[in-house]
């Protein structure tokens, strides 16, 4: 991991396309940044790519008969309460 400091206003490089700008620091610690890359380049904060990943493993998982089992009899019977 590179650790780099830099203030309001400079930049830092990632190859020839990608350009990170310290827009901003505020006194909490927040951190503002403006990133030029090329349109077709995907950029996502890593928290919402995990969740992605998370949900398609979650997607993969077969249903086993008891997870079937307990859906049917929770959406038949809608107003008991499950002990």
């Amino acid at each position: 991991m590179l650790i780099l400091g830099r203030k309001p206003g400079e930049s830092l490089l990632i190859g020839d396309q990608v350009t990170i700008t310290v827009l901003s620091v505020e006194p909490g610690g927040n951190v503002s940044l403006g990133i030029d890359a090329p349109r077709e380049m995907l950029i996502l904060r890593k928290e919402l790519q995990q969740a992605a990943s998370f949900n398609r493993e979650s997607a993969d998982v077969k249903a086993s008969a008891q997870m079937i089992d307990a859906l049917e009899l929770v959406l038949s019977h809608p107003n008991d309460k499950q002990q």
